[in-house]
Protein backbone atom coordinates (compact mmCIF):
# COMPACT_ATOMS: atom_id res chain seq x y z
CA UNK A 1 0.00 0.00 0.00
CA UNK A 2 2.17 2.81 -1.24
CA UNK A 3 0.13 5.41 0.76
CA UNK A 4 1.64 3.41 3.92
CA UNK A 5 5.60 4.15 3.19
CA UNK A 6 6.79 0.86 3.60
CA UNK A 7 10.29 0.72 1.54
CA UNK A 8 10.46 4.15 1.42
CA UNK A 9 10.72 5.26 4.84
CA UNK A 10 12.91 3.00 7.02
CA UNK A 11 11.30 3.01 10.00
CA UNK A 12 7.95 1.64 8.68
CA UNK A 13 8.59 -2.42 8.87
CA UNK A 14 6.52 -5.39 8.28
CA UNK A 15 4.92 -7.35 11.63
CA UNK A 16 7.63 -10.13 10.67
CA UNK A 17 10.41 -8.00 10.48
CA UNK A 18 9.51 -6.64 14.02
CA UNK A 19 8.96 -9.84 15.14
CA UNK A 20 12.28 -10.48 14.34
CA UNK A 21 13.83 -7.64 15.57
CA UNK A 22 12.66 -8.72 19.31
CA UNK A 23 13.66 -12.02 19.26
CA UNK A 24 17.06 -12.67 20.89
CA UNK A 25 17.95 -15.18 17.39
CA UNK A 26 17.30 -12.17 15.80
CA UNK A 27 19.65 -9.65 14.04
CA UNK A 28 19.88 -7.50 17.24
CA UNK A 29 19.76 -10.23 19.19
CA UNK A 30 16.28 -9.27 20.72
CA UNK A 31 17.17 -5.26 20.90
CA UNK A 32 14.19 -3.31 19.17
CA UNK A 33 16.24 -0.65 17.70
CA UNK A 34 15.04 1.46 14.60
CA UNK A 35 16.81 1.25 11.17
CA UNK A 36 16.89 4.52 10.74
CA UNK A 37 19.91 4.97 13.87
CA UNK A 38 19.75 1.92 15.29
CA UNK A 39 18.46 3.62 18.37
CA UNK A 40 15.21 2.05 20.78
CA UNK A 41 12.30 3.65 20.08
CA UNK A 42 10.00 5.17 22.54
CA UNK A 43 7.06 5.03 20.77
CA UNK A 44 5.61 2.31 17.65
CA UNK A 45 2.31 2.34 16.08
CA UNK A 46 0.71 -0.94 14.71
CA UNK A 47 -1.83 -1.05 12.19
CA UNK A 48 -3.87 -3.52 10.81
CA UNK A 49 -5.69 -4.86 7.79
CA UNK A 50 -2.93 -4.02 5.15
CA UNK A 51 -3.94 -5.16 2.41
CA UNK A 52 -6.42 -6.90 3.64
CA UNK A 53 -10.55 -5.99 3.96
CA UNK A 54 -9.80 -3.89 0.91
CA UNK A 55 -11.69 -3.73 -2.24
CA UNK A 56 -8.18 -2.72 -3.85
CA UNK A 57 -6.36 -5.76 -2.60
CA UNK A 58 -7.63 -8.66 -0.70
CA UNK A 59 -11.28 -8.56 0.28
CA UNK A 60 -10.90 -11.46 2.49
CA UNK A 61 -10.13 -11.48 6.74
CA UNK A 62 -6.41 -12.85 6.87
CA UNK A 63 -7.56 -13.91 10.58
CA UNK A 64 -4.64 -14.00 12.88
CA UNK A 65 -3.55 -10.82 12.13
CA UNK A 66 -5.48 -9.51 15.59
CA UNK A 67 -4.07 -11.79 17.95
CA UNK A 68 -0.61 -11.96 16.68
CA UNK A 69 -0.54 -8.05 17.23
CA UNK A 70 -1.57 -7.93 20.55
CA UNK A 71 1.09 -10.60 21.48
CA UNK A 72 3.95 -8.49 19.89
CA UNK A 73 2.58 -5.21 21.40
CA UNK A 74 2.26 -7.26 24.95
CA UNK A 75 5.99 -8.69 24.64
CA UNK A 76 7.18 -5.09 23.86
CA UNK A 77 5.44 -3.82 26.61
CA UNK A 78 6.72 -6.44 28.96
CA UNK A 79 10.38 -5.37 27.65
CA UNK A 80 10.03 -1.90 27.72
CA UNK A 81 7.65 -0.93 30.73
CA UNK A 82 7.49 2.85 29.21
CA UNK A 83 7.12 2.13 25.56
CA UNK A 84 3.75 3.89 23.88
CA UNK A 85 2.28 1.68 21.80
CA UNK A 86 -1.12 2.40 19.69
CA UNK A 87 -2.52 -0.44 17.40
CA UNK A 88 -5.03 0.90 14.80
CA UNK A 89 -7.55 -1.25 13.68
CA UNK A 90 -10.64 -1.54 12.08
CA UNK A 91 -12.57 -4.32 13.94
CA UNK A 92 -10.49 -6.45 16.86
CA UNK A 93 -11.73 -9.99 15.68
CA UNK A 94 -11.15 -12.51 18.69
CA UNK A 95 -13.36 -15.19 18.55
CA UNK A 96 -11.08 -18.14 19.87
CA UNK A 97 -11.02 -19.65 23.42
CA UNK A 98 -9.55 -17.47 25.78
CA UNK A 99 -8.83 -14.43 23.05
CA UNK A 100 -11.07 -11.65 24.44
CA UNK A 101 -9.10 -12.31 27.17
CA UNK A 102 -5.76 -11.93 26.03
CA UNK A 103 -7.12 -8.67 24.36
CA UNK A 104 -8.56 -7.24 27.69
CA UNK A 105 -4.96 -8.13 28.80
CA UNK A 106 -3.34 -5.83 26.45
CA UNK A 107 -5.58 -3.11 27.09
CA UNK A 108 -5.32 -3.41 30.97
CA UNK A 109 -1.55 -3.07 30.18
CA UNK A 110 -1.64 0.31 28.89
CA UNK A 111 -1.74 -0.53 25.27
CA UNK A 112 -3.74 1.88 23.32
CA UNK A 113 -6.68 0.43 20.32
CA UNK A 114 -7.74 3.61 18.20
CA UNK A 115 -10.24 2.08 15.56
CA UNK A 116 -9.84 3.71 12.60
CA UNK A 117 -7.89 2.85 9.47
CA UNK A 118 -5.07 5.27 8.98
CA UNK A 119 -5.03 6.99 5.39
CA UNK A 120 -1.39 8.13 5.16
CA UNK A 121 1.45 7.88 6.78
CA UNK A 122 4.30 10.97 6.34
CA UNK A 123 7.90 11.42 7.48
CA UNK A 124 10.10 14.06 8.99
CA UNK A 125 13.39 13.73 6.67
CA UNK A 126 15.49 15.50 9.29
CA UNK A 127 14.49 12.62 12.62
CA UNK A 128 12.45 10.20 10.72
CA UNK A 129 9.45 10.05 12.76
CA UNK A 130 6.54 9.28 11.01
CA UNK A 131 2.80 10.75 11.84
CA UNK A 132 0.06 8.75 11.03
CA UNK A 133 -3.46 10.09 9.82
CA UNK A 134 -5.96 8.47 10.83
CA UNK A 135 -9.66 9.08 11.81
CA UNK A 136 -10.67 8.13 15.35
CA UNK A 137 -14.21 6.76 15.23
CA UNK A 138 -14.55 6.82 18.91
CA UNK A 139 -13.78 10.94 18.87
CA UNK A 140 -15.47 11.36 15.29
CA UNK A 141 -11.87 12.98 14.22
CA UNK A 142 -9.34 12.68 12.20
CA UNK A 143 -6.28 13.42 13.73
CA UNK A 144 -2.25 12.94 13.47
CA UNK A 145 -0.28 11.36 15.55
CA UNK A 146 3.52 10.91 15.56
CA UNK A 147 5.50 8.06 16.42
CA UNK A 148 9.10 6.85 15.98
CA UNK A 149 8.00 3.39 14.18
CA UNK A 150 5.77 1.82 12.19
CA UNK A 151 4.32 -1.95 12.06
CA UNK A 152 2.09 -3.00 9.40
CA UNK A 153 0.12 -6.23 9.21
CA UNK A 154 0.22 -7.39 5.94
CA UNK A 155 -2.05 -9.54 4.02
CA UNK A 156 -1.67 -13.44 4.26
CA UNK A 157 -1.82 -14.54 0.67
CA UNK A 158 -1.28 -17.68 -0.96
CA UNK A 159 1.90 -18.90 -2.15
CA UNK A 160 2.71 -17.82 -5.68
CA UNK A 161 2.92 -21.58 -6.95
CA UNK A 162 -0.70 -22.36 -5.69
CA UNK A 163 -1.85 -22.12 -9.78
CA UNK A 164 0.58 -24.56 -10.87
CA UNK A 165 -0.34 -26.83 -8.17
CA UNK A 166 -3.73 -26.08 -8.74
CA UNK A 167 -3.49 -27.31 -12.63
CA UNK A 168 -1.36 -30.35 -11.43
CA UNK A 169 -3.60 -31.71 -8.96
CA UNK A 170 -6.96 -30.45 -10.84
CA UNK A 171 -8.00 -28.22 -7.44
CA UNK A 172 -10.30 -25.55 -7.80
CA UNK A 173 -9.26 -22.12 -6.13
CA UNK A 174 -11.16 -19.47 -3.93
CA UNK A 175 -11.67 -15.76 -5.40
CA UNK A 176 -8.79 -15.53 -3.19
CA UNK A 177 -6.99 -17.22 -4.63
CA UNK A 178 -6.76 -20.51 -2.01
CA UNK A 179 -7.44 -24.22 -2.33
CA UNK A 180 -11.29 -24.80 -2.15
CA UNK A 181 -12.47 -27.54 -0.02
CA UNK A 182 -15.64 -30.01 -1.26
CA UNK A 183 -17.68 -29.04 1.39
CA UNK A 184 -17.13 -26.37 3.96
CA UNK A 185 -19.47 -28.19 7.34
CA UNK A 186 -19.59 -31.41 5.85
CA UNK A 187 -16.17 -32.58 4.31
CA UNK A 188 -13.90 -29.99 5.39
CA UNK A 189 -10.58 -31.43 4.77
CA UNK A 190 -11.65 -32.83 1.31
CA UNK A 191 -10.76 -31.34 -2.30
CA UNK A 192 -13.02 -32.49 -5.04
CA UNK A 193 -10.24 -34.44 -6.42
CA UNK A 194 -10.14 -37.68 -4.56
CA UNK A 195 -6.79 -38.54 -2.05
CA UNK A 196 -6.14 -34.80 -2.07
CA UNK A 197 -6.54 -33.11 1.11
CA UNK A 198 -6.30 -29.82 2.55
CA UNK A 199 -4.67 -28.99 5.77
CA UNK A 200 -3.74 -25.13 7.12
CA UNK A 201 -3.18 -22.05 5.24
CA UNK A 202 -3.41 -23.71 1.84
CA UNK A 203 -6.98 -23.81 2.05
CA UNK A 204 -7.42 -20.21 3.64
CA UNK A 205 -5.90 -17.92 6.35
CA UNK A 206 -5.46 -19.52 9.50
CA UNK A 207 -4.30 -19.68 13.33
CA UNK A 208 -1.70 -22.33 14.54
CA UNK A 209 -4.41 -24.13 16.55
CA UNK A 210 -6.67 -24.12 13.70
CA UNK A 211 -4.30 -25.36 11.42
CA UNK A 212 -3.00 -28.69 13.77
CA UNK A 213 -6.50 -29.63 14.10
CA UNK A 214 -6.94 -29.60 10.51
CA UNK A 215 -3.59 -30.60 10.11
CA UNK A 216 -4.62 -33.63 12.57
CA UNK A 217 -8.35 -34.25 10.38
CA UNK A 218 -6.48 -34.26 7.12
CA UNK A 219 -4.05 -37.12 8.28
CA UNK A 220 -7.08 -39.25 9.43
CA UNK A 221 -8.83 -38.95 6.24
CA UNK A 222 -5.89 -40.01 4.28
CA UNK A 223 -5.54 -42.79 6.74
CA UNK A 224 -8.67 -44.11 5.78
CA UNK A 225 -7.66 -44.95 2.41
CA UNK A 226 -4.43 -46.37 3.15
CA UNK A 227 -5.92 -48.45 5.53
CA UNK A 228 -8.62 -49.63 2.94
CA UNK A 229 -8.22 -53.50 0.77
Amino acid sequence: IPEYGYGRYPNVITAMELERLANSAGPTIGQLVRPSDGKPPKSIAMIQCVGSRDSRYNEYCSGFCCMYTIKNALLLKQTYHDMDISIYYMDIRTPAKSYEEFYNRARAAGIRFIQGRPSQITEDPVTHNLFVEAEDQALGQVLEWETEMVSLSAAAIPRVDTERVASTLALSRSPGGFFMEYHPKLRPVDSPTDGVFLAGAAQGPKDIPASVAQGSAAAARAARVLSAD
